[in-house]
């Protein structure tokens, strides 16, 4: 482990594998978690890449800026940005991304695309596709990721959401109900300013977000909080965005390590061999 600046706050960064001279993969965990939920994945990619992963700001054991507006995409996109400069320094990675890592993922892939070879997306669709989907799908659809996704409204609540993971129950609910606990108490407590910040700009007013980067999303069909039909969105605005179904819930890095970095590695040494083939056929026609 190593400790970066980020965009005012110093971020935790951990690493294995090769060298950066392989390939780098790096990894974005979600809410409420920290880099841990990725080490299973991460241990089955380290032999053919170098795997980085670290914690978001507000989670393990970087830091924890207190508020809504440090968590804004503004500030989550510098951290990244910083983390690829320490890690890549000169080259692009290949991003994965679960749950809140995929959401912000998504931002970054769309608004600085030159940083990425590839993109691996589980469990966290963009904003701004959902905000899109919500107005074009139908009412049942729309009925069943609204009553998947009712704790982004209590998440955005004052004061509640706090005691509701202070006081402990909203580990033992989440274990009770989904098999899993947050990295900690506090990590969930900071982690309320994601959804406070970013969800209700992008729903509302959704912008247009595209991007070049090989895109593919895995989607856990039991996944209890984004419906397939919401995590497919990205098929409207990424026409060659690969879907990849697979049977997981939602915490897949978690339960299915060894199938995930396979996927991830599939695509990844796929975009590869595009991105050579493609500086091959630009210089062949420069020499020509």
């Amino acid at each position: 482990m190593r400790r970066i600046k980020g965009d005012g706050v110093e971020l935790a960064v951990y690493e294995r594998g090769g060298g950066p001279a392989r390939p780098v993969v790096l990894l974005v965990h979600g809410y409420p978690d920290d880099h841990r939920i990725w080490d299973r994945v991460a241990e089955h990619l380290s032999g053919r890449f170098h795997v980085v992963t670290y914690d978001v700001r507000g989670a393990g054991a970087s830091d924890r800026p207190r508020g809504r507006e440090p968590y804004a995409f503004a500030h989550l996109l510098a951290d990244l940005r910083a983390v690829i400069d320490a890690v890549s320094p000169g080259r692009p990675v290949h991003l994965a991304g679960h749950d809140w890592g995929s959401i912000q993922g998504w931002e970054a892939v769309c608004t600085m695309p030159e940083r990425f070879v590839s993109f691996t997306s589980i469990g966290g669709p963009c904003l701004d596709h959902a905000g899109h989907w919500f107005r074009e799908a139908g009412r049942a659809q729309t009925v069943r990721q609204l009553l998947a996704s009712w704790y982004i409204g209590f998440f955005r609540l004052p004061l509640l959401p706090e005691l509701f993971w202070r006081s402990g129950l909203g580990g033992r609910l989440l274990a009770l109900a989904a098999g899993h606990r947050p990295s900690s108490r506090h990590d969930a407590v900071a982690g309320l300013g994601l959804y406070r910040a970013n969800i209700r700009p992008r729903t509302r007013h959704p912008l247009e977000r595209r991007t070049t980067v090989p895109v593919q999303v895995v989607v856990p069909i039991r996944d209890a909080y984004v419906t397939p039909d919401l995590a497919e969105a990205a098929r409207r605005r990424i026409p060659g965005a690969g879907i990849r179904r697979f049977d997981a819930p939602h915490w897949m890095p978690e339960t299915h390590p060894g199938p995930l970095a396979r996927l991830i590695a599939e695509h990844a040494e796929h975009a590869e061999r595009a991105e050579r083939a493609g500086r091959a056929a630009a210089g062949e026609r420069s020499t020509g």
